[in-house]
């Protein structure tokens, strides 16, 4: 009943998206112009919640932060001596560029995603054989199943010594930063065209989007200011489509880009993540994690994720775009727990409105607190009857098994990253939690 409840909502949201479109608000291309703003009571939003999630944002070190409702600023913050003509870097969120790139790259013909990478990168791009590095195309660069090592000493590194052979590609899916890189070379040899050349005529003259692509050792990142990482994800909220100007006409290519890939990491789609999948896979990892990597979230959330915590979300069923840039000394490569974080406060701004995962199972409310836990773990239940607890660590193996508990004793166990899965009456929920000191 939940499956087909899901897919009614899903195509609900899909038959009103022409609909809604008309309704986005989109702001005038010149930065200098105002961008209209909505204000949160008018939404029904909980005021007194956002001082909350302010003190969370600065206490993980935000710069600047803002939220979109339906294109119109409803929250934006900037932190210390930040403002909004700030300029930061989008680390791996700006991957989510590339993949937008890519895609009209080949809707205007100059390249297409199943050819072999050695078409444009030349043989001998990697430390393969001819015939593995020939099984590497476009496609397993966008969806980081190229097969070559990521275990490397330094996986950013581009040349062909360090990019070697591991598995076919398409048949292992690692977060490896040097294939995505390349994708540059591939784009500027297929298009003829610098990469900033390139993005400022198809995406930013389009959008009012500031910024450029500048080489970080092997990396090339992406600079711009928090308003125009907003732009984008306003962008790739109404299906590569700015007003009424259409940047990327190739539904095809747009609808995949924020959907499952392959079959390895389900919540891996171009570059992009993706939230609400049964399971995920995160860098430096081949474990299969069960659930989202972010519950807090929609499920139809999906994100630009970068280190040090740059984030861009989406949620086209809210209307909502989430930027967040600055700094995270903990967040690694893939800021999952902080986008959960930030989630999780917004839901408390947002009190008067409910996600649709909530929507599908709203007769039991279970909170889990504290995410990073020290000692314990509290949890919140409606009853503590017909309640069974049980906590895994990252291999799968049961470590805590408990029955009718609002406590949990962790200070035995090690720092990292735990499954904690709550079991009351016929509903499971499922949740990570860190473990540290």
């Amino acid at each position: 009943m939940k499956k087909i409840l899901l897919l009614t909502i899903i195509g609900l949201i899909s038959l009103s998206q022409a609909t809604k479109a008309q309704t986005l608000y989109f702001p005038p291309l010149s930065a200098a112009a105002t961008w209209d703003t909505i204000s949160p009571a008018s939404l029904g939003w909980c005021l007194n919640e956002i001082d909350t999630l302010y003190d969370y944002l600065q206490q993980q070190d935000t710069k600047g932060f803002i939220v979109l409702k339906d294109g119109k600023i409803v929250l934006e913050k900037y932190f210390g001596t930040f403002t909004k003509d700030s300029l930061w870097y989008w680390a791996s969120a700006g991957k989510t560029i590339t993949s937008f790139l890519v895609g009209k790259a080949q809707e205007e013909n100059y390249l297409s995603i199943t050819d072999t990478s050695s078409k444009y990168l030349g043989a001998g791009w990697t430390n393969c054989t001819i015939t593995q590095e020939n099984k590497i195309k476009i496609r397993n660069q966008l969806t980081m199943t190229s097969g070559l090592d990521d275990g490397v000493p330094d996986n950013h590194c581009t040349i062909d010594t360090c990019l070697n052979y591991l598995a076919d590609a398409g048949t292992r899916w690692a977060y490896h930063n040097a294939p995505y890189t390349l994708l540059e070379s591939v784009l500027t040899t297929a298009t003829g065209t610098p990469i900033n050349t390139y993005t400022q005529t198809k995406l930013k003259t389009k959008t009012g989007i500031t910024g450029a692509w500048t080489n970080v050792d092997y990396d090339n990142v992406f600079f711009s200011k928090v308003r125009s990482m907003a732009r984008f994800g306003l962008l790739i909220q109404n299906n590569c489509i700015w007003n009424n100007d259409t940047l990327l006409y190739d539904t095809t290519y747009v609808q995949q880009m924020t959907n499952t890939s392959q079959s390895l990491n389900l919540s891996y789609g171009y570059l992009w993540w993706l939230n609400g999948k049964s399971s995920y896979m995160v860098p430096t990892s081949q474990i299969v994690f069960p659930g989202s990597y972010a519950p807090a979230a929609p499920i139809d959330m999906f994100a630009g994720l970068g280190k040090n915590g740059q984030i861009v979300s989406v949620s086209k069923s809210l209307g909502l775009v989430v930027v967040r840039m600055g700094n995270q000394a903990t967040s690694g490569e893939v800021p999952t727990q902080l986008c959960n974080g930030i989630w999780e406060k917004l839901n408390s701004v947002m009190c008067n409105l409910t996600s649709i995962n909530e929507t599908i199972s709203n007769t039991t409310t279970i909170s889990i607190f504290p995410n990073p836990a020290n000692s314990e773990i509290n949890i919140v239940l409606p009853s503590n009857d017909n309640t069974q607890i049980e906590i895994t660590n990252a291999m799968g193996q049961l470590i805590i098994k408990d029955q009718n508990k609002n406590k949990i004793d962790i200070s035995n166990l090690k720092n990292g990253l735990y499954f904690i899965s709550v079991k009351h009456g016929q509903q499971t929920y499922t949740q990570n939690i860190i473990k540290q000191q």
